[in-house]
């Protein structure tokens, strides 16, 4: 079986989407393919078939791939939880936290549960397209690393590297690579990418050969700006940072940008429809007062992120909100927020103790240690729709009265207050469900345009493929990871 690599000049290069839009070229040349990724950093993760978590843009590569994501896709997923703390989640199960102090002696121990996936994921397919993270050029990391050329050298798979253009500097990038590494682990490059070049590629033509001339590698392509991109799940909480603007005829749907949120990516389908602008809060500025909906989203650190809520004068956003008769919306951690009171008797995300909520929800919540991880369907809004569940605790109370939505047959999900404008919910991925979106729209005023959400998505995949069949030498990825 076959196996090739996609490793960075640094974070953000687009690793991710290449892999995803090379799985789905390669479907479409009749191989079955497998994503992988050994390592992943991400709070935004999808919940599998297998009943574990991995990070969403391996869950969007299965998609391109045609397969149902598995927890062998990413085996290590890293979930920050603070500025030196993250929940460590090995083959899809939770399994402790890593800190500074013992993040590389745990990490270089995690390579046999590494391997042990991607054989399992080569026994399945024709090629594995395995994805990096940040940068092999991070040499201050090599000791232990499983993430980069730790992992390829251990499963001798050969590497391309990605350079970003947009950035600049990407023929020193490089070049500088191969500079800093390891001669053994250079040795490991076969071939190079350049990624979102915008204009005539022609322009750059001078500068692919230098990099031939100095690295000895091979060229594999001149990669445009993928405008696809903006209709694919987000992923890595880098687009959190970018400017976004408000059309006065859109409704405005407002989502703080908490320090430690989860799975933002539920707001997707949202930010697609024509008739919205989703308007995501960065720290320091209010919650604008025209936002038609407030949502609070997941998050890693529930009592931390409430704690920042107040710093950041949100709450008395979200009450005026509130007073103003407008619907506020809490997904998973956020529904945890807008209770009276959430307690941590066991300390699962801190010392033990328990917090004041923001009270426009008549329930309390107390975090466990059993983590629920499902994919599950049901009906809200009086309509149908399909997501899934990832949280600890349990939450219960005369809110939960009144259901958002009742799933698995029957069980009752959420609370609602008593004239329905503050709703909670533990279920992800809802507004990915048509009818459900339309509902909400229409409730606040608007409609939806969007329609299906996973054709625009399994749309966008195809169009980015065609893209890199024109651009790339895919023929020449297919060579070097069967040889």
């Amino acid at each position: 079986m076959a196996a090739i690599m996609l490793q960075g000049t640094g974070s953000d290069v687009g690793k991710s989407l290449l892999v995803a839009g090379f799985c789905r070229a390669l479907v479409h040349r009749g191989y079955s393919v497998r994503p992988f990724k050994p390592q992943n950093m991400s709070n935004n993760a999808a919940v599998t078939v297998d009943g574990g978590e991995i990070g969403r843009a391996q869950a969007l590569q299965a998609i391109a791939a045609g397969v149902d994501p598995h927890t062998d896709m990413n085996p290590v997923l890293l979930k920050p939880q603070a500025d030196r703390t993250s929940q460590l989640v090995v083959h899809g199960q939770v399994r402790g936290k890593l800190g500074t102090a013992n993040f590389r002696s745990a990490r270089a121990a995690l390579l046999e549960a590494v391997l042990e996936s991607y054989d399992r994921l080569k026994a399945q397919c024709d090629i594995v397209m395995v994805e990096g993270a940040g940068s092999p050029a991070e040499v201050n990391l090599r000791a232990g690393d499983i993430a980069n050329m730790g992992f390829a050298r251990a499963a001798n798979v050969p590497v391309i590297l990605v350079g970003d253009i947009d950035r600049g500097g990407v023929i020193a990038a490089i070049a500088g690579t191969q500079t800093v590494i390891d001669p053994a682990d250079a040795a490991m490059i076969r071939g190079f990418l350049i990624n979102k070049f915008r204009g005539d590629p022609a322009l750059f033509d001078d500068g692919y050969r230098h990099i031939e001339r100095l690295t000895g590698w091979r060229g594999l392509g001149v990669i445009p700006w993928l405008g696809e991109a903006v209709r694919l799940p987000s992923e890595d909480a880098v687009v959190l940072e970018r400017p976004q603007g408000h059309s006065g005829d859109r409704l405005m749907i407002a989502c703080p940008i908490l320090p430690r949120i989860a799975n933002f990516d539920d707001l997707d389908p949202l930010k697609l429809e024509p008739g919205v602008d989703v308007v995501m809060v960065p720290p320091g500025q209010p919650i604008p007062a025209e936002a038609s909906l407030i949502i609070l989203p997941g998050s890693k650190a529930t009592i931390a992120d409430l704690q920042a809520v107040r710093d950041q004068g949100w709450d008395i956003d979200i009450r005026a909100h509130h007073r103003r008769g407008k619907p506020i919306w809490g997904i998973c951690g956020g529904y945890q927020m807008l209770g009276r009171r959430i307690a941590d008797p066991d300390g699962i995300e801190g010392p033990p103790g328990s917090v004041e909520g923001l009270g426009l929800l008549d329930v309390e919540t107390r975090l466990t240690a059993v983590k629920r991880l499902e994919q599950t369907g049901g009906h809200a809004l009086g309509e149908a729709f399909t997501g899934y569940e990832m949280h600890v605790g349990v939450t219960h109370g005369t809110d939960c009265q009144r259901p958002f939505s009742l799933v698995d047959g029957g069980r009752a999900d959420g609370a609602t207050n008593g004239d329905g404008t503050v709703v909670g919910t533990y279920v992800h991925g809802l507004f990915a469900s048509s009818g459900l979106r339309a509902a909400l729209l229409a409730r606040l005023g608007g409609q939806s345009a969007l329609g299906d959400y996973q054709a625009s998505v399994n749309d966008a995949l195809d169009r980015i493929a065609a893209q890199l069949e024109e651009h790339a030498d895919v023929e020449a990825l297919i060579d070097l990871a069967m040889n």
